[in-house]
């Protein structure tokens, strides 16, 4: 049994696998100032939550995109496990071709996610996170990583608009009841959620004229089961992806 952590800026997700099964995962907010000892405190009532017996955990993994936590997340993991936790990064073998410029830039969460679509479905592939940024990675053929996108992320569209405006108010990310809204509650809703469904939708369509070819296209991140059913594509959704690869990367490494 392994401890699987994804760390990202909003959020963290933490998930516990055993023989390629997904016994349980939570999300909690990152928190850049908690100790190794608060997060292992978050871990253990995790544990104890799901009932899961965490004595028998024989590692962890990570990938992080936030840095000032990696270390604080590391030591906690380490309290449960009988080794050193793993850290997606340099050193780490994935098994994936990277074509980018500079593979080294390629973001942990992007890489762990290419890894799980590459094993999980069929080729070419278009990767959907939607996180604080939402990215898309593009995966051809041959299982090359050949690069992708970055768009500010729903939350941050929301949440920069009404902190520029006077009189919008901060909503619920949830779909509207119609398109076209009657008040400003509704306009919000169906601009920012219909608008994002649309720049997926638009973008997909883009890629497919690219590579000359229709990809699978895979969702996954917090707000993915929002905006995916409004798109006009047809998306998998797989709200677990980033623990598939993680617990890929770690069979791979240890």
């Amino acid at each position: 049994m392994i401890l699987a952590i994804d760390v990202g800026n909003t959020n963290i997700v933490i998930g516990c696998c055993r023989d390629g099964r997904i016994l349980f995962s939570d999300r909690i907010s990152t928190n850049h100032s908690a100790t190794s000892l608060e997060y292992s405190a978050i871990f253990k009532a995790a544990f104890e939550m799901n009932g899961v017996d965490p004595s028998e955990l024989e590692g962890a993994i990570i990938s992080s995109v936030v840095p000032s936590v990696t270390s604080a997340l590391k030591k906690a993991a380490e309290k449960f496990i009988p080794t050193k936790a793993m850290v997606v990064g340099p050193g780490i073998k994935t098994g994936l071709s990277i074509l980018i410029d500079n593979p080294a830039q390629l973001g942990s969460d992007l890489v762990v996610d290419a890894v799980a679509g590459v094993n999980e479905y069929s080729l070419p592939l278009i990767i959907i996170d939607m996180g604080t940024a939402t990215t898309l990675s593009v995966i051809d053929g041959k299982g090359g990583y050949q690069g992708g996108m970055i768009v500010p992320g729903v939350a941050v569209s929301h949440d920069s608009l009404i902190s520029r405006t006077s009189q919008l108010p901060k909503i619920a990310l949830e779909p509207p009841r119609r398109l076209i809204g009657k008040n400003t509650v509704e306009c919000l809703k169906s601009g920012i959620l219909y608008g994002n469904a649309g720049a997926i939708d638009g973008l997909i369509d883009r890629i497919n004229d690219d590579m000359g070819t229709k990809c699978t296209v895979v969702a996954t991140g917090g707000l993915a089961g929002v905006i995916t059913p409004l798109c006009r594509n047809e998306i998998i959704l797989d709200d677990d992806l980033m623990l598939k690869g993680l617990m890929i990367i770690y069979e791979k490494n240890k």
